[in-house]
């Protein structure tokens, strides 16, 4: 007999209901079929259960296409480790095809894109050289990009113009294909690039004029705020593999061109990531739509993967 004063809950009373009445959230016409040889990308995207990530990722695929339809902004935020995984031919697709008018990233973005450019090569192994203080020591990295910023500056120019601007006369021909900076800049597309000082490696350099890289970085912040304010109606945000530095500057922009009186409505944020973190989820998918309209969409899945999957669909919705 057991010694606990309290006895188990008599279930004899529950109350039921047949499961017709119940009904439910998953029907089996949301289930995947299967996918048949020959049906290539459009047909394994049909094929996909029609719940969760499946159908936001159709959604984010259909906002593309009716962006780009109606002439309305598509700007693509990201963190450098986007252009590691050198994606950055893939994004100069999507903007040849008129999925990509705006990127902005962070530093580490800016300088693994310029690296490719000159050297055709770019992320150290921070474990190896740290030890020796090493580390972010790479000399025309630093000294170049503070050349770029210091000139770009004496022109009226933001950070990602600048740096877009040097490239044309020092990438190597043979790396210049596949830098972002430089496809964007021939093509006259704005890169705006936001930097945290102390958090990349050029900031180290003596050669870098603190004024200038201030200057240069709040010039593509006000930039990019204007940029922002054309998302209205039918515009896209994508924030890619960012989880700091550019759902902060997003979130900022929203706020104030809302400030000064611009109409920021009924537009699509994305957050692409292998990771949900909390500020993209807030800044980036919910935060901007709160009384606004529109909707956020957050899709979880290496960067490598899921970029060129969604490049390839909407080139095959092209043909």
């Amino acid at each position: 007999m057991s010694k606990y004063t309290v006895q188990p809950l008599d279930l004899a009373g529950l109350k039921t209901i047949p499961i017709a009445d119940r009904g439910g959230k998953v029907r089996l016409e949301h289930f995947a079929r299967k996918y048949e040889k020959g049906e290539g990308l459009m047909g394994l995207l049909d094929a996909l259960p029609r719940v969760l990530a499946a159908d936001s990722f159709r959604a984010v695929v259909e906002a593309l296409l009716t962006a780009r339809a109606n002439r309305r902004p598509v700007i693509w935020g990201m963190g450098g480790h986007v252009i590691k995984c050198g994606l950055a031919p893939v994004l100069l697709d999507l903007m040849h095809g008129g999925f990509a008018t705006v990127f902005a990233m962070n530093g580490s973005g800016a300088i693994h894109d310029f690296e490719i450019a000159i050297a055709g090569c770019t992320s150290e192994d921070v474990e190896a050289v740290l030890p020796g203080g090493r580390f972010g020591s790479a000399r025309e990295t630093g000294q170049e990009m503070a050349a770029a910023i210091s000139s770009g500056v004496r022109d009226g120019l933001g950070f990602g113009e600048a740096i877009g601007r040097h490239l044309g006369f020092i990438a190597k021909p043979e790396y210049a294909a596949s830098s972002l900076l430089m496809g964007a800049y021939r093509e006259g597309a704005p890169v705006t690039v936001h930097v945290a000082v102390g958090t990349d490696t050029p900031h180290t350099f003596p050669e870098l004029d603190p004024a200038a890289l201030g200057e240069a970085t709040h010039r593509d912040f006000r930039l990019f705020a204007k940029l922002v304010a054309m998302l209205n109606d039918g515009g896209v945000y994508v924030n890619l593999g960012s989880a700091v530095i550019m759902p902060e500057v997003f979130l900022k922009a929203v706020s104030v061109v809302r400030n000064l009186g611009y109409e920021l409505r009924n537009f699509t944020t994305v957050n692409f990531d292998f990771l949900q973190h909390y500020r993209p989820q807030v800044n980036v998918v919910h935060r901007p739509h709160v009384n606004a309209g529109g909707r956020g969409y957050a899709i979880t899945g290496h960067h490598e993967l899921m970029i060129p999957l969604l490049a390839a669909v909407l080139a095959e919705c092209e043909a």
